[in-house]
């Protein structure tokens, strides 16, 4: 392994195999873990950018004009654009570097948390609150090129730890900017935003710095075309999006919305809402470690399935509770399911590359052609997850917003997410863990021990 600067400039390292374990214990670990720490640090500020709409709605007080829906409306855009970028910012990682990018990406960020500093005070039109809630969209491109990079630098049996660890600091940066929003309302006042954003921005600056001073870009990591038009037209690209909707698409869905909901469901006060609306957000990035870790030791196929049933018994639990319009009920139910969407966001990226690791052997590859193959077409479908998997948290905030502006509670809404997790259960167990008719009993690791082996021409899911 070297490190030498190369034409494209920059810190370059020609080359790396992360699954010889010699290799791995003697440079790669260390080298690994140093941009595992850097990464983490650049996509926690960009999720915290992303998030901005999500608590700069609680500085919006009556003098702004702006109803429940029109705020809703707001922090959807600035989630549409997260997910639209996410499948470019897929390929700049081999095209640029990830150090290279990361770099880029983070300085990004220093636009919309510029412009958000110029329009946030009363008398703004909506349009120009609506354009700066769409750049702040940048954030949420950091996560799917931070993943990609960090996919590349880990062998198979650290993935489901490493990506978790990855995806969950990064998560927090929800949690971290509605600490400080509680911090500076408390403080300041809930007609301050500029307070915040005062803050931020040079955060921004210190985590492009730190990528340009401590991280690599990794040379065996190219875009390969082919790759992504093969997992578009693979079939468990598409499901893994959609299984990916049901976790992360909840969490960011719920992270940007929850402040609303509370002050417009329970009649929550800024500072009352901003003291409560971090707690699920710290809890789901928190957790997301040890859903990548449970996914490693037993399995994410059946970690994912179990996760979704919970998922759906805490959102009966804020059905009642909305129902009864009991605060506790509710945000006991919310938190768990926070946690929940956590510990699934962690188990459903471990099964990306174990999906393509297996279809590698159903191919008859092995070693390290087995091990290219399941890092290039995982590399690219993590692009395509991640962007859809980001549209269901638009889809959260326009089911949000079209609940409270039909009946006046986010009733409705929560009764259409339950239906969406069981439908997500129902999906899990039919593609991932469902015994074929006339198989035999073996033991993988997608469906544990005793689960039924898998037709000879499709791929065994034992490592999933």
């Amino acid at each position: 392994m070297t490190a030498r600067k190369t034409p494209r400039g920059g810190r370059w390292i020609q080359h790396w195999e992360p699954e010889n374990d010699t290799f791995w214990k003697e440079k790669g670990a260390k080298i690994a873990n140093r941009n595992l720490l850097f990464s983490v640090i650049s996509e926690h500020i960009g999720f915290s950018i992303w998030s901005l709409w999500s608590v700069l709605v609680l500085f919006m007080g009556p003098e702004y004009g702006i109803d429940p829906a029109g705020k809703f409306f707001l922090v959807a855009m600035a989630t549409l654009v997260g997910a639209c970028v996410r499948v470019p910012y897929t390929f700049a990682v081999a095209r640029f570097g990830g150090r290279n990018w990361t770099v880029v990406s983070a300085g990004m960020l220093l636009v919309p948390g510029i412009a958000a500093f110029v329009v946030m005070e009363p008398g703004t039109s909506y349009t120009t609150f609506m354009v700066v809630a769409l750049l702040t969209g940048v954030g949420g491109g950091n996560f799917a090129s931070s993943m990609t990079n960090i996919n590349a630098f880990f062998p198979l049996h650290k993935k489901g730890w490493a990506l978790g660890l990855n995806a969950g600091g990064g998560n927090i940066g929800v949690a971290a900017i509605q600490l400080v929003t509680l911090a500076v309302i408390a403080v300041a006042g809930d007609g301050q935003p500029r307070v915040l954003l005062s803050i931020y921005l040079p955060l921004v600056v210190v985590s492009a710095t730190c990528a340009w001073l401590r991280m690599d870009n990794l040379a065996v990591m190219k875009n390969d075309g082919g790759a992504f038009k093969e997992t578009v037209r693979d079939a468990h690209t598409w499901i893994m999006s959609f299984l990916y909707i049901g976790t992360f698409g909840s969490f960011i869905g719920y992270s940007f919305a929850f402040g609303l909901v509370l002050q417009n469901q329970f009649d929550r006060t800024p500072l009352q809402a901003a003291s409560l609306t971090f707690i699920g957000p710290l809890l789901g990035s928190l957790i997301r470690p040890l859903g990548g870790w449970l996914a490693d030791r037993y399995g994410g196929a059946r970690i994912t399935l179990w996760n979704f049933a919970a998922m759906g018994l805490a959102t009966a639990v804020i059905l009642v509770a909305s129902v009864q319009e009991s605060l506790g009920l509710f945000l006991s139910g919310f938190i768990v399911l926070f946690v929940l969407t956590g510990v699934g966001n962690g188990s459903t990226y471990k099964m990306i590359p174990g999906i393509f690791q297996a279809k590698a052997r159903v191919l008859g590859l092995v070693g390290e052609e087995a091990n290219h193959y399941g890092r290039r077409l995982s590399g690219a479908a993590i692009g395509v997850i991640g962007a859809v998997g980001g549209l269901g948290g638009l889809g959260i905030n326009l089911a949000f917003r079209q609940s409270f502006l039909s009946t006046g509670t986010g009733i409705s809404a929560f009764a259409a997410f339950l239906a969406f997790y069981a439908v997500c259960f129902v999906v899990t167990w039919a593609v991932y863990l469902r015994r074929p008719v006339g198989g035999g009993r073996t033991r993988t690791a997608a469906g544990g021990a005793g689960a039924t082996e898998q037709p000879e021409e499709r791929p065994s899911f034992a490592r999933v």
